[in-house]
């Protein structure tokens, strides 16, 4: 290379291997035991969702909404809590994070995107 070469960067090629996907649905539904390693899903989801293909980043969104969204619906049912209602409300969310995982796992082995991404319910 001269000095008048110009330097070119090349974004890197994306990554279209899904184990990092698996590693992040496996690590939210570890938290249902442990409470933080949904955390550590999160922040694989955010950084791997931009260099993977259309197809893998639609999972990494799916998980980074599950987990906004089980926030959320953490914190009403702590609130709710003081009421008596909240407690009847954590077996739900629970449910709710297993059956959302779980369809998103099945629809990666298919190699097809979770559908519907926006849906706030399963």
């Amino acid at each position: 290379m001269t000095d008048r070469d110009p330097i070119v960067h090349e974004d890197p090629a994306p990554d279209d291997d899904p184990m990092m996907v698996r590693i992040g649905y496996a690590l939210y539904l570890g938290s249902i035991l442990t409470g933080i390693t949904a955390l550590a899903g999160l922040v694989i989801a955010y950084i791997y969702r931009r260099r993977s293909p259309a197809w893998l980043a639609d999972h990494y969104t799916f998980l980074i909404r599950t987990f906004w969204i089980g926030l959320l619906y953490m914190v009403l049912a702590t609130m709710l809590s003081v009421l008596g209602v909240g407690v009847l409300l954590f077996p739900l969310i629970t449910v709710w994070l297993i059956v959302r995982c779980v369809r998103g796992w099945r629809e990666l082995e298919r190699q097809r995107t979770p559908s519907p991404l926006m849906n706030w319910a399963w």
